[in-house]
């Protein structure tokens, strides 16, 4: 099968899958939010086991570095364009470029009706048919305000405040700014208690489904953690448990570079973290991994009822994150960019014990588009729907896999603006980041310049390779329609324009 740039793929082909007749298995999928693809290793045990146990994809990106968008994809296997979720959506103007369109179908919808459907936490996939609130779902949702209302009942108060927010421009239908309040890198110990913070009882509620559901149907667990995500407002031992010194920053940490995109200090990413030095970012990383600690601690906790009530060989496991966390990288904060620490996520999967995969981990670019066809295919079920992702069975059958290219948007956070475009292909990626009508481009060379500090879009050596990944893009978008378009002389006016304003700041590259 062959990802089609900005064409849906019918499901299925000709030849039908091994897996046709079908196979009901435990499906759980776990997402955690904000969580870097770096961020797994020496403090995530339970996590590690998972990875030892199944099979980790690399390189593997969202679709969108946010949350909403990247959920959408996610349980659609459609690109945002295709599937209309944009952006958060949290202004009232563009709200409706949040939702996915109706009629799309979804990983819930699909499966519910053979399944035992649950979704547990966060709830950020929007839909215009309303999923979530419908009468007739089969699906039982247990969300945030579910958490609230138990929290309610016990008199303590949810994590967070408005001391962990602070303003930020936030660009408006793509016209005009208005002043937004976001989470700021500010921690604090959160007073009550972990028996109070939200992933715990999400964690403790799916705990409770595993070992005392009733269906005959096979269990869908959606479980979608809130950690690491802000606000950093973090419960005992997770606020204290490391120290300066236990955690060895990345060199990119608090430093920008001649050649990223200073259209980036119009967005929160920029307009906050520039703020902080590599020495405080030092401080803030240990509060992110103190909840990096702590999912993975509340994982563990789940795949210990798994393997207790006899489900885990049985269970197919999915682990991924939404979208990553800057971190202070490139001097930005939170995601909502292109770079690897925001738009590049883990991914692990782990099958059924009589399934035996040819790999343990493979270095193939995987978007998270991907997982839909990938579960229709091994689950055998059988559906007309389309996608733009590609099947990873073939890839853990050991056979080949054409290495197509992966593409990422961003349209704004609250609000539509502020667009980006990626294509990543092999080891390069091209971003364009735009501003109104500025322009910036970048080109990194991921292998031998993992921290993307080197931007190659002016090294006159580079441009066939600009003008390749930039027709493909541009292709892309055509055929997904769109709503932000590019001249066939975009990478011509911006060199132009950049070597003007060079001249007249007086620096250089």
């Amino acid at each position: 099968m062959i990802r089609q740039l900005g064409l849906y793929i019918v499901l299925w082909m000709i030849v039908p899958s091994v897996f046709s007749q079908g196979k009901k298995v435990p499906v759980i999928i776990i997402i955690s939010d904000q969580l870097r693809h770096d961020a797994i290793g020496p403090f995530t045990p339970h996590i590690n086991q998972l990875k030892k146990d199944g099979v980790s994809f690399n390189r593997t990106y969202c679709a969108s570095p946010l949350c909403v968008p990247s959920r959408a994809a996610f349980f659609t296997g459609l690109y945002p364009n295709n599937n209309g979720s944009l952006i958060n959506g949290w202004q009232p103007e563009d709200e409706h470029f949040r939702e996915v369109k109706s009629g799309i179908p979804n990983l819930y919808q699909l499966m519910e009706k053979d399944w035992d459907s649950w979704h547990v936490g966060k709830q950020h996939f929007f839909t215009q048919d309303k999923i979530d609130k419908d009468p007739a779902s089969l699906t039982k949702w247990i969300t945030p305000q579910t958490y609230k209302q138990w929290l309610n009942s016990t008199k303590e108060k949810a994590p967070g405040g408005s001391q962990f927010k602070g303003f930020s421009p936030e660009l408006i239908s793509g016209s005009y700014t208005v002043l937004k309040t976001y989470s700021i890198p500010r921690y604090d110990v959160y007073k009550p208690g972990i028996r109070y913070f939200d992933d715990e009882y999400y964690a403790n509620r799916s705990v409770d489904i595993i070992r005392n559901r009733k269906s005959k149907n096979p269990l869908l667990l959606n479980l979608m953690f809130l950690s690491p995500h802000p606000p950093y407002d973090i419960p005992e031992p997770y606020y204290s448990k490391f120290k300066p010194g236990d955690l060895v920053i990345p060199d990119n940490v608090g430093k920008w570079y001649n050649g990223q995109s200073s259209l980036q200090l119009y967005n929160i990413t920029g307009f906050i973290g520039t703020r902080y030095s590599r020495k405080e970012w030092s401080d803030i990383w240990l509060k992110y991994f103190g909840l990096v600690s702590l999912v993975d601690d509340e994982i563990g906790k789940v795949i210990d009822a798994l393997k207790s009530s006899g489900l885990y060989d049985k269970a197919l496991i999915i682990f991924t994150a939404d979208h990553g966390e800057m971190l202070g990288s490139h001097s930005l904060w939170q995601k909502m960019c292109m770079y690897e620490e925001s738009a590049r996520v883990p991914l692990i999967i782990k099958f059924p014990a009589d399934f035996k995969p040819a790999i343990r981990e493979t270095d193939d670019l995987v978007s998270l588009v991907d997982i839909w066809p990938t579960l229709m295919d091994y689950l055998g079920i059988p559906s007309e729907n389309k996608t733009d992702g590609i099947s990873l069975i073939p890839l853990l059958k050991g056979e080949n896999r054409l290495q197509q290219p992966v593409f990422i948007q961003y349209d704004g956070n609250g609000a539509y603006g502020n667009n980006q475009r990626c294509i990543v292909e092999g080891d390069y990626k091209l971003i364009i980041d735009t501003f109104k009508d500025e322009i910036f481009l970048e080109l990194y060379q991921e292998k031998t310049d993992p921290l993307e500090t080197q931007n190659l879009v002016m090294d006159p050596q580079y441009a066939s390779r600009v003008h390749d990944l930039l027709e493909k893009l541009r292709k892309h978008m055509t055929d997904t329609h769109d709503l932000l378009h590019f001249t066939d002389q975009v990478y011509e006016k911006f060199l132009q324009e950049h070597q003007q304003k060079t001249k007249r700041s007086g620096d250089s590259d």
